[in-house]
Protein backbone atom coordinates (compact mmCIF):
# COMPACT_ATOMS: atom_id res chain seq x y z
CA UNK A 1 0.00 0.00 0.00
CA UNK A 2 0.96 3.74 -0.99
CA UNK A 3 2.03 5.80 1.98
CA UNK A 4 0.18 8.53 2.91
CA UNK A 5 3.66 10.54 3.19
CA UNK A 6 4.30 9.74 -0.39
CA UNK A 7 0.66 10.65 -1.55
CA UNK A 8 0.58 13.52 0.27
CA UNK A 9 3.73 15.34 -1.32
CA UNK A 10 2.92 14.33 -4.75
CA UNK A 11 -0.64 15.29 -5.09
CA UNK A 12 0.53 18.92 -2.85
CA UNK A 13 3.96 19.54 -5.61
CA UNK A 14 1.41 18.65 -8.35
CA UNK A 15 -0.80 21.27 -7.46
CA UNK A 16 2.32 23.37 -7.18
CA UNK A 17 3.12 22.98 -10.48
CA UNK A 18 0.09 22.64 -12.36
CA UNK A 19 -0.17 26.59 -10.84
CA UNK A 20 2.97 27.33 -11.93
CA UNK A 21 2.26 26.72 -15.33
CA UNK A 22 -1.08 28.38 -15.21
CA UNK A 23 0.31 31.47 -14.04
CA UNK A 24 3.76 31.13 -16.56
CA UNK A 25 1.10 30.77 -19.47
CA UNK A 26 -1.03 33.81 -18.08
CA UNK A 27 1.66 35.97 -18.15
CA UNK A 28 3.14 34.46 -21.53
CA UNK A 29 -0.57 35.28 -23.18
CA UNK A 30 -0.88 38.51 -22.20
CA UNK A 31 2.84 39.30 -23.00
CA UNK A 32 2.95 37.18 -26.33
CA UNK A 33 0.06 36.80 -27.21
CA UNK A 34 -1.74 33.27 -28.31
CA UNK A 35 -0.30 32.50 -31.44
CA UNK A 36 3.24 33.06 -30.34
CA UNK A 37 5.17 29.94 -30.24
CA UNK A 38 5.16 27.05 -27.63
CA UNK A 39 7.70 24.14 -29.01
CA UNK A 40 10.87 22.29 -28.64
CA UNK A 41 13.21 22.66 -31.40
CA UNK A 42 14.51 20.24 -34.06
CA UNK A 43 11.43 17.69 -33.12
CA UNK A 44 8.50 16.58 -35.18
CA UNK A 45 6.66 15.70 -32.30
CA UNK A 46 5.65 18.97 -31.23
CA UNK A 47 5.95 18.56 -27.22
CA UNK A 48 5.96 15.13 -26.61
CA UNK A 49 4.62 13.66 -23.67
CA UNK A 50 1.88 15.77 -24.38
CA UNK A 51 1.48 14.56 -27.86
CA UNK A 52 1.92 10.69 -26.26
CA UNK A 53 -0.21 10.85 -23.76
CA UNK A 54 -3.14 13.27 -25.52
CA UNK A 55 -3.01 13.44 -29.01
CA UNK A 56 -2.70 17.05 -28.82
CA UNK A 57 -0.31 18.87 -30.92
CA UNK A 58 1.03 22.05 -29.04
CA UNK A 59 2.80 24.49 -31.62
CA UNK A 60 1.67 27.49 -30.16
CA UNK A 61 0.37 29.39 -26.55
CA UNK A 62 -2.96 28.84 -26.93
CA UNK A 63 -2.74 24.97 -27.58
CA UNK A 64 -1.52 24.86 -24.37
CA UNK A 65 -4.50 25.84 -23.24
CA UNK A 66 -6.64 22.95 -22.97
CA UNK A 67 -3.41 20.80 -22.15
CA UNK A 68 -3.47 22.63 -18.84
CA UNK A 69 -7.19 22.63 -18.08
CA UNK A 70 -7.10 18.85 -18.63
CA UNK A 71 -4.44 18.33 -16.05
CA UNK A 72 -6.40 20.72 -13.76
CA UNK A 73 -9.00 18.06 -13.81
CA UNK A 74 -6.77 15.33 -12.69
CA UNK A 75 -6.08 17.16 -9.55
CA UNK A 76 -7.52 15.90 -6.45
CA UNK A 77 -7.18 17.25 -2.59
CA UNK A 78 -4.77 16.43 -0.57
CA UNK A 79 -5.31 13.54 1.68
CA UNK A 80 -6.46 13.95 5.08
CA UNK A 81 -3.93 12.96 8.22
CA UNK A 82 -7.21 12.12 10.39
CA UNK A 83 -9.08 9.79 8.14
CA UNK A 84 -8.19 7.15 5.74
CA UNK A 85 -8.77 7.37 1.82
CA UNK A 86 -7.82 5.38 -0.92
CA UNK A 87 -5.60 7.31 -3.11
CA UNK A 88 -3.51 5.13 -4.98
CA UNK A 89 -5.39 6.44 -8.27
CA UNK A 90 -5.33 10.00 -7.35
CA UNK A 91 -1.59 9.88 -7.06
CA UNK A 92 -1.27 8.89 -10.05
CA UNK A 93 -3.35 11.17 -11.14
CA UNK A 94 -1.14 13.79 -9.98
CA UNK A 95 1.99 12.45 -11.27
CA UNK A 96 0.44 13.23 -15.05
CA UNK A 97 -1.09 16.02 -14.20
CA UNK A 98 2.63 17.05 -13.30
CA UNK A 99 3.82 16.22 -16.55
CA UNK A 100 1.72 18.03 -18.78
CA UNK A 101 2.26 20.70 -16.61
CA UNK A 102 6.40 20.56 -16.75
CA UNK A 103 6.41 19.96 -20.54
CA UNK A 104 4.45 23.06 -20.88
CA UNK A 105 6.56 25.21 -18.46
CA UNK A 106 9.59 24.11 -20.93
CA UNK A 107 7.56 24.99 -24.03
CA UNK A 108 7.21 28.62 -22.68
CA UNK A 109 11.10 28.79 -21.13
CA UNK A 110 11.78 28.69 -24.89
CA UNK A 111 9.68 31.49 -25.78
CA UNK A 112 11.46 33.47 -23.27
CA UNK A 113 14.72 32.38 -24.73
CA UNK A 114 15.33 30.31 -20.80
CA UNK A 115 16.26 27.25 -22.47
CA UNK A 116 18.30 25.59 -22.56
CA UNK A 117 19.27 26.89 -19.62
CA UNK A 118 22.60 28.75 -19.27
CA UNK A 119 25.54 27.11 -17.31
CA UNK A 120 28.85 28.81 -17.50
CA UNK A 121 31.67 26.90 -18.10
CA UNK A 122 30.39 23.55 -19.88
CA UNK A 123 31.30 22.72 -22.89
CA UNK A 124 29.57 19.93 -24.42
CA UNK A 125 30.89 16.60 -26.51
CA UNK A 126 29.26 16.03 -29.60
CA UNK A 127 26.37 17.98 -31.08
CA UNK A 128 23.83 19.75 -29.02
CA UNK A 129 21.75 21.83 -29.16
CA UNK A 130 22.24 25.21 -30.90
CA UNK A 131 20.75 28.62 -31.61
CA UNK A 132 21.50 32.05 -32.84
CA UNK A 133 21.36 32.69 -29.44
CA UNK A 134 23.79 30.43 -28.45
CA UNK A 135 27.27 31.05 -28.93
CA UNK A 136 29.56 30.18 -31.98
CA UNK A 137 31.44 27.09 -30.01
CA UNK A 138 27.71 25.16 -30.46
CA UNK A 139 26.43 24.80 -26.89
CA UNK A 140 29.27 26.49 -24.71
CA UNK A 141 27.63 27.67 -21.78
CA UNK A 142 24.81 25.86 -21.67
CA UNK A 143 23.14 22.82 -20.80
CA UNK A 144 21.91 20.48 -23.78
CA UNK A 145 18.34 21.02 -23.28
CA UNK A 146 15.65 18.43 -25.25
CA UNK A 147 17.29 15.80 -27.54
CA UNK A 148 16.66 16.38 -30.95
CA UNK A 149 14.78 13.63 -33.24
CA UNK A 150 17.51 12.74 -35.29
CA UNK A 151 19.68 12.28 -32.53
CA UNK A 152 17.67 9.94 -31.14
CA UNK A 153 17.46 8.01 -34.23
CA UNK A 154 21.01 7.95 -34.44
CA UNK A 155 20.48 6.09 -31.27
CA UNK A 156 17.41 4.28 -32.11
CA UNK A 157 19.19 0.63 -33.25
CA UNK A 158 20.76 0.84 -30.44
CA UNK A 159 18.17 1.11 -28.19
CA UNK A 160 16.06 -1.24 -30.15
CA UNK A 161 18.46 -4.73 -30.43
CA UNK A 162 19.53 -4.15 -27.04
CA UNK A 163 23.32 -2.44 -27.02
CA UNK A 164 22.20 0.19 -25.41
CA UNK A 165 19.68 -1.48 -22.61
CA UNK A 166 18.31 2.24 -21.95
CA UNK A 167 18.44 5.53 -20.09
CA UNK A 168 19.00 6.34 -16.47
CA UNK A 169 17.98 9.69 -15.56
CA UNK A 170 19.32 10.73 -12.35
CA UNK A 171 17.79 14.04 -10.45
CA UNK A 172 19.64 15.93 -8.04
CA UNK A 173 23.45 15.64 -6.84
CA UNK A 174 25.28 12.64 -5.24
CA UNK A 175 26.31 12.90 -1.87
CA UNK A 176 30.07 13.42 -3.16
CA UNK A 177 32.03 14.32 -6.26
CA UNK A 178 33.45 11.01 -5.91
CA UNK A 179 30.45 9.22 -5.98
CA UNK A 180 28.66 10.96 -8.73
CA UNK A 181 31.57 10.56 -10.95
CA UNK A 182 31.50 6.28 -9.99
CA UNK A 183 27.95 6.45 -11.21
CA UNK A 184 28.22 7.84 -14.47
CA UNK A 185 31.27 5.69 -14.91
CA UNK A 186 29.39 2.48 -14.18
CA UNK A 187 26.19 3.89 -16.47
CA UNK A 188 28.85 4.09 -19.15
CA UNK A 189 30.32 1.00 -19.23
CA UNK A 190 26.95 -0.60 -19.56
CA UNK A 191 26.35 1.50 -22.63
CA UNK A 192 23.52 2.93 -20.54
CA UNK A 193 22.04 7.10 -21.48
CA UNK A 194 22.94 9.23 -18.96
CA UNK A 195 20.51 11.90 -18.45
CA UNK A 196 21.12 14.84 -15.74
CA UNK A 197 18.95 17.28 -13.76
CA UNK A 198 17.63 18.68 -10.54
CA UNK A 199 19.64 20.38 -7.98
CA UNK A 200 19.92 19.82 -3.87
CA UNK A 201 20.23 22.75 -2.09
CA UNK A 202 21.17 24.62 -5.69
CA UNK A 203 23.63 21.63 -6.06
CA UNK A 204 23.51 19.83 -9.14
CA UNK A 205 24.78 16.23 -10.11
CA UNK A 206 26.11 18.45 -13.32
CA UNK A 207 28.12 20.40 -11.15
CA UNK A 208 30.34 17.63 -9.60
CA UNK A 209 30.77 16.07 -12.74
CA UNK A 210 31.66 19.61 -14.22
CA UNK A 211 34.47 20.18 -10.60
CA UNK A 212 35.87 16.31 -11.90
CA UNK A 213 36.59 17.26 -15.40
CA UNK A 214 33.66 14.16 -16.80
CA UNK A 215 33.58 15.20 -19.94
CA UNK A 216 29.52 15.90 -20.98
CA UNK A 217 28.00 15.48 -23.98
CA UNK A 218 26.05 13.44 -27.05
CA UNK A 219 29.52 11.88 -27.51
CA UNK A 220 30.21 10.30 -23.84
CA UNK A 221 26.12 9.59 -23.50
CA UNK A 222 26.40 11.86 -20.17
CA UNK A 223 23.16 14.40 -21.51
CA UNK A 224 22.96 17.44 -19.39
CA UNK A 225 19.19 18.70 -19.22
CA UNK A 226 19.45 21.42 -16.83
CA UNK A 227 19.51 22.19 -12.86
CA UNK A 228 16.01 22.19 -12.10
CA UNK A 229 13.64 19.47 -11.48
CA UNK A 230 11.26 20.88 -14.32
CA UNK A 231 13.90 19.76 -16.60
CA UNK A 232 13.75 15.98 -16.17
CA UNK A 233 10.74 16.19 -18.19
CA UNK A 234 13.11 15.93 -21.06
CA UNK A 235 14.09 12.64 -20.52
CA UNK A 236 10.34 11.35 -20.30
CA UNK A 237 9.41 12.89 -23.32
CA UNK A 238 12.47 10.82 -24.66
CA UNK A 239 11.02 7.66 -23.78
CA UNK A 240 7.80 8.71 -25.45
CA UNK A 241 9.10 9.26 -28.67
CA UNK A 242 11.20 6.00 -29.03
CA UNK A 243 7.94 4.48 -28.09
CA UNK A 244 6.47 6.62 -31.16
CA UNK A 245 9.29 6.10 -33.00
CA UNK A 246 10.53 2.44 -32.81
CA UNK A 247 7.55 1.06 -31.28
CA UNK A 248 4.96 1.67 -34.25
CA UNK A 249 2.59 3.25 -31.39
CA UNK A 250 -0.11 5.84 -32.38
CA UNK A 251 -0.14 9.12 -30.45
CA UNK A 252 -2.55 9.53 -27.13
CA UNK A 253 -2.39 5.57 -27.00
CA UNK A 254 -1.13 6.10 -23.23
CA UNK A 255 -1.32 2.45 -21.96
CA UNK A 256 0.35 1.30 -25.46
CA UNK A 257 3.02 3.76 -24.99
CA UNK A 258 4.02 3.07 -21.64
CA UNK A 259 4.27 -0.84 -22.75
CA UNK A 260 6.23 -0.05 -25.91
CA UNK A 261 8.51 2.06 -24.36
CA UNK A 262 9.86 -1.06 -22.05
CA UNK A 263 10.00 -2.97 -25.46
CA UNK A 264 11.96 -0.48 -27.02
CA UNK A 265 14.70 -0.43 -23.89
CA UNK A 266 13.74 3.47 -23.51
CA UNK A 267 12.57 3.07 -19.49
CA UNK A 268 14.00 5.08 -18.32
CA UNK A 269 15.65 4.75 -14.36
CA UNK A 270 15.57 7.30 -11.86
CA UNK A 271 17.93 7.88 -8.97
CA UNK A 272 16.33 11.09 -6.97
CA UNK A 273 19.20 12.07 -5.04
CA UNK A 274 17.49 15.17 -4.30
CA UNK A 275 14.39 14.97 -1.00
CA UNK A 276 10.84 15.61 -2.52
CA UNK A 277 10.54 19.38 -0.97
CA UNK A 278 7.23 20.18 -2.75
Amino acid sequence: KMSRYIATRAIRGAHSIVEEAEELLQQALAEKGPDAPAAFPNTAYHLPLILGMTGREVDTLNDLVPVLDHAKTLLHPVPTARRWTPYLGETLDAGMATLLAEEAIEAIRFGYGLEPQPFPGLNLAGTSFTSPDVSTNGADGHVNGPIDDVQIRSWGIQLVDGRMPGFAAIVGCAKSNEVAVKLVRELQRRNILIFLSGNVNGRSIIHQLQEEGVEMGYDTYIVPFGVDTVSAIYALGVAVRSALTFGGNSRAARRATSSCTTRTGSTPSCWPWAKWTT
